[in-house]
């Protein structure tokens, strides 16, 4: 079985989808229609920017968006998902992949989150950390124990676990954790407490904007990042997507679920390998690489 899978944020890299234009009338057509929709140029910042330029946040997630779900409609007929899973942002590329939203749709849904959560960022100062050689279990334990807001945010693999909120909490979070034999507990250059309650004025925004979006029954099941389940109804794919923004990544049991569901061949679609990498640490055996047209 396959699984095709698409990476979040931090996989942008300048000249990201230039091969594609290049290559494809389809990918011509589908970048044109991402700078109507969003209102600027972002095929230009995508294929000339500077890495500053791209980590820009209303460029970041469109632009990661637009490479996977173009590459995705260039790969024709050989596009056979079983099962489909996105990395945060990711699943917004999925779902179009998977047919349960159309391209506009979810291009301006991302354009929409992308600015909701740069305000919610704004709002109040707040960070990530990645924590690296600690079980779940303790990670989750200390943070709950720490005053103020920080909680475990992105469950990346086995023993790499990001933790996301207050600047004063998240730094005492990590000292603790460092105590507690944390090979490595590093606060991280990002905007703002992504998959934390601090994103609460985010997911209200994104919320009327995700009702308001048809959503279709999909081609195949989306393993949500919420819960780590199959799921095919559009009104559940639509409540995990909302409460996405506040809630942690389980990306580690999307892998352990995706691989005891069966699938033996996982395809990344997108900028990078991180995810190809992240599954070959869940297991060693398991055929992955990237699609290409």
């Amino acid at each position: 079985m396959k699984a095709y899978v698409f990476p979040g944020q931090g996989a942008q890299f300048s000249g990201m989808g230039k091969e594609l234009y290049e290559a494809s009338p389809l990918a011509k057509e589908l970048f044109s229609k991402g700078n109507d929709i969003l209102g600027f140029d972002i095929q230009k910042i995508m294929f000339e920017g500077t890495a500053d330029e791209l980590k820009q946040t209303k460029v970041t997630q469109p632009a990661i968006f637009l490479h996977s779900t173009i590459l995705a409609a260039c790969l024709g007929d050989s596009f056979s998902p079983d099962m489909v899973a996105g990395h945060s942002l990711g699943e917004f590329s999925a779902l179009v992949a998977n047919r349960s939203l159309s391209f506009e749709d979810g291009l301006s849904l991302v354009s929409k989150r992308a600015l909701a959560m740069q305000k919610a960022c704004e709002k109040e100062p707040s960070t990530m950390a990645a924590i690296l050689g600690l079980e779940d279990a303790n990670v989750e334990e200390i943070c709950a124990s720490i005053d103020g807001i920080v909680v475990p945010a992105n469950y990346n693999c086995p023993g790499q676990l990001v933790i996301s909120g207050s600047i004063p909490a998240v730094e005492k979070a990590c000292a603790k954790l460092s105590e507690a034999g944390a090979r490595r507990a590093m606060v991280l250059p990002v905007g703002g407490a992504f998959h934390s309650p601090l994103m609460e004025p985010a997911r209200e925004e994104l919320a009327a904007a995700i009702e308001a979006t048809t959503f279709n029954a999909p081609i195949c099941p989306v393993y949500q990042n919420v819960n780590a389940q199959p799921v095919s109804d559009p009104l559940e794919i639509k409540k995990n997507l909302v409460l996405q923004l506040t809630g942690a990544v389980k990306w580690t049991q999307i892998m352990e679920r995706i691989l005891s569901d069966g699938a033996s061949h996982i395809i990344e679609v997108g900028p990078g390998r991180v995810l190809q990498g992240l599954f070959k640490k869940v297991n060693r055996e398991v055929l992955t690489e990237g699609a290409s047209i």
